[in-house]
């Protein structure tokens, strides 16, 4: 796998998480699309782009590896932050009120759970 690429989605996740708190701050909801929401909405864009790379390094890995790991496991927490982004961002653009930048919050918190799991996973202290 990638060795930097889960610090960065780890890190782009939380400042994520930290920019759906400044909507929530300041009362505004994802839409109407404003130059706060763009920005948001852009950094979910790269956070699921590089969710992407890292699922896919992860399956070419998971490919070549010699070794026993718990693969349902580990394919579940490589597809899980794929399906979680986008969700979250469909519900939050579904809700009208400031706290659909909350459904984001927690989106987006869940993502460094979850690439934290798989890297125990990866080194087997599963």
């Amino acid at each position: 796998m990638i060795d930097v690429l889960p610090t960065v989605l780890t890190v782009l996740a939380l400042a994520g998480a930290a920019y759906a708190g400044l909507l929530i701050a300041l009362n505004k909801a994802l839409l109407p699309l404003t130059t706060l929401s763009k920005g948001l909405l852009g950094t979910m864009a790269v956070l699921e782009l590089g969710l992407l790379v890292q699922a896919f390094a992860g399956f070419a890995a998971l490919a070549g590896l010699d070794r026993e790991i718990q693969t349902f496991s580990f394919v579940g927490y490589l597809l899980g932050p794929l399906v979680i982004v986008p969700v979250g961002v469909a519900w939050s653009a579904a809700e009208r009120t400031r706290w659909s930048a909350g459904v984001l919050v927690v989106a987006c918190l869940s993502v460094p759970v979850m690439i934290l799991r798989l890297g125990q996973i990866w080194a087997g202290h599963a």
